[in-house]
């Protein structure tokens, strides 16, 4: 497996792992935010990228 996609999977299980606690109401839509901007940077996904 190439490198972007192991960022690519390791960004997606990151985010369902926030997503499944921002629908249990453990964190606010911000939070929710500032991880996927921190899980972005951390595996080098620009804004623009369709695997966000």
């Amino acid at each position: 497996m190439d490198e972007f996609r192991q960022r690519v999977i390791a960004y997606q299980i990151a985010m369902t792992l926030a997503r499944s606690m921002l629908s249990q109401g453990i964190i606010t839509e911000e939070e929710y935010r500032k991880i996927d901007t921190i899980m972005a940077e951390k595996y080098s996904l620009s804004s623009g990228s369709i695997f966000r």
